[in-house]
């Protein structure tokens, strides 16, 4: 799937779809152009409205988020994919095409800091409040949306960042379908290699495609997934073209060659997070690791019922609080310290005052975001070379 899904033979035989660097499109008459403009013809436009290298792109995530899975008619599942300009577009997209003003939105703490901010800073002056729990309580997930009827989506993260809390995406979605909720899940950190959140029932997926999709840190992107075909070619496409948040041919090329090596890196990813989490969990510099892979993790039972492995997201808490977390990112030698995740390298960062800095003090110690928390995106290099890099940096 990853390497032959969603594509068509070009026109002159490419091995690989081209870069189309083409803003817009000729018709062979005005009446072609008519009927593509009302829909009664099939055919590309302009590119903010869509393009070849960008079709392919879209069409291998959809493939990739539904292989294997059935709808209600035992039919395979079709779904629809929008590439966006970056995660946070296709988030906007989602969020502004299936709400309204009088509208809230449930989701739980620990989401990443760009997400947490659009739901709680631009939302609300648009009339659409944010009500966030910890959804891992059934009964208090069930409790809320049962009073308070103005709840029209249910957003979870799982895998969240960066405590990599893990929510049951098929309790909740049966639940919150039980109040007529929309159920949306951001997949960045698992991918649909790892976790296919269709499969538990939910409506929309989205992910930032800049991380594990792409995988070499190349390009900006963002993918939203729906399974109302009808709608995702209607409503939240036209909100999709007016918001302007498309995404270009250059990255969408990059993007789809990424994925042709995502289950080989994700194997990769993958073996090295469970080696590096075990080897931090001894480590006496370190109070606490966050990694589903770890039968110490409160949420190790959810991960292992819905993914196919932990993956290669971790997070760890130093002893010694914000001291110690600078000292052993500026001690890196190999290992790099950067924000964003999922390339080949590994990656580390401090989340208090990078990825979630914005977010108040009180609301990230509240969430397990301490000052002493490090982040950890793990690579694909040589393990022993990581764990060696490690090793003298918690010295």
């Amino acid at each position: 799937m990853a390497v032959h899904a969603g594509h068509t033979v070009d026109p002159n035989y490419a091995h690989l779809t081209p870069i189309y660097a083409s803003s817009t499109y000729v018709f062979d008459e005005a009446e072609q152009g008519m009927r593509r403009f009302s829909g009664e013809e099939k055919g590309f436009i302009y590119s903010r409205w869509g393009n070849p290298t960008i079709a392919e792109a879209e069409e291998k995530i959809a493939a990739l988020e539904s292989f294997g899975i059935t709808n209600t008619a035992g039919n395979p599942l079709h779904l629809k994919a929008i590439l966006h300009s970056s995660g946070m577009a296709a988030l906007s997209t989602l969020l502004i095409s299936n709400l309204k003003a009088g509208d809230k939105v449930l989701t739980h703490f620990s989401l990443y800091g760009g997400s947490q901010e659009l739901i709680e800073k631009i939302l609300p002056p648009l009339g659409i409040e944010a009500i966030i729990a910890d959804l891992r309580d059934l009964d208090k997930a069930a409790s809320i949306m049962k009073a308070d009827p103005s709840i029209k989506m249910m957003h979870l993260e799982t895998p969240a960042n960066p405590t990599i809390q893990c929510v049951d995406i098929e309790a909740l979605a049966n639940l919150a379908k039980q109040y007529n909720l929309i159920v949306t899940c951001d997949n960045t950190f698992a991918t649909p290699f790892l976790q296919q959140p269709f499969k538990y029932g939910v409506d929309y997926v989205f992910h930032s495609t800049t991380k594990f999709l792409n995988g070499h840190g190349t390009a900006i992107g963002g993918v939203l997934i729906g399974r109302d075909i009808e709608k995702m070619e209607g409503h939240v496409t036209k909100v999709h073209r007016l918001l302007g948040g498309n995404s270009n041919p250059f990255d969408a090329f990059l993007l789809t060659i990424g994925m042709k090596t995502l289950e080989v890196r994700m194997e990769r990813h993958c073996h090295n997070a469970m080696e590096v989490a075990a080897f931090l969990e001894q480590h006496p510099a370190i109070g606490k690791v966050n990694y589903l892979g770890l039968s110490s993790h409160p949420d190790f039972n959810t991960g292992a019922k819905q993914m196919r492995h932990p993956g290669a997201m971790l997070s760890f808490e130093m002893k010694g609080g914000i001291e110690a977390a600078k000292k052993c990112i500026d001690k890196l030698q190999m290992c790099l310290r950067a924000v964003s995740l999922g390339t080949c390298d590994t990656l580390l960062c401090h989340p208090a005052s990078m990825t979630h800095f914005s977010v108040p003090k009180e609301k990230r110690e509240l969430y397990g975001i301490t000052d002493g928390l490090i982040r950890m995106s793990v690579g694909i290099e040589n393990l022993p070379d990581i764990l060696t890099d490690l090793q003298q940096a918690l010295q």
